[in-house]
């Protein structure tokens, strides 16, 4: 299985860490979705060839320039019901 829930926690949102996940993981050709949530951390689903996941998952430990990245949490998921890569609204 190659669906990973993540969870990011640092300084991630009001950086642009959304768009930037949706860019890098559109180029890679994953599936999935990221959001912000409530609790100020940062939430993805991803989903595609393993390589290409264990990619996006090493660039989010940096994220984008103005992010500060503290933890990754992760975990195996179910994929994503629909193909291609979006952003969703705050949970």
């Amino acid at each position: 299985m190659s669906a990973r829930r993540i969870v990011i926690s640092g300084r991630v949102q009001g950086v642009g860490y959304r768009e930037w996940m949706c860019r890098q993981a559109q180029a890679m050709g994953l599936s999935g979705w990221v959001r912000n949530r409530s609790d100020g951390t940062v939430e993805a689903l991803v989903d595609g060839e393993i390589a290409a996941v264990e990619e996006l998952l090493r660039a989010c430990r940096m994220g984008p320039r103005l992010a500060v990245v503290t933890e990754i949490r992760e975990d195996f998921a179910e994929p994503p019901e629909r193909a291609g890569f979006e952003r969703l609204s705050t949970l």
